[in-house]
């Protein structure tokens, strides 16, 4: 996808869970394009163990999750 910038820094909740949206299922690539009548979006969080934004972020930073550069992007 070559205008994916990453996803945005700001989705912490401030108890070290992590929240985003995607516009449409189309990204995953065992959706079949021909067989989708109308696209969905979908928000997810990612719970994790901490209560800390910042060892959250370090943890899915380390995961491989694709922020996006820079300070603060939303």
């Amino acid at each position: 996808m070559k205008d994916f910038r990453g996803v945005p820094k700001n989705g912490f909740d401030g108890r070290g869970n992590y929240n985003f949206g995607l516009n449409e299922q189309l990204m995953f690539p065992e959706v079949v394009y021909d067989q989708i009548m109308k696209t969905h979006g979908m928000n997810i969080t990612i719970v994790t163990t901490t209560n800390s934004d910042k060892e959250a972020f370090k943890l899915l930073e380390l995961a491989g999750m694709p922020f996006a550069k820079g300070r603060n992007n939303g």
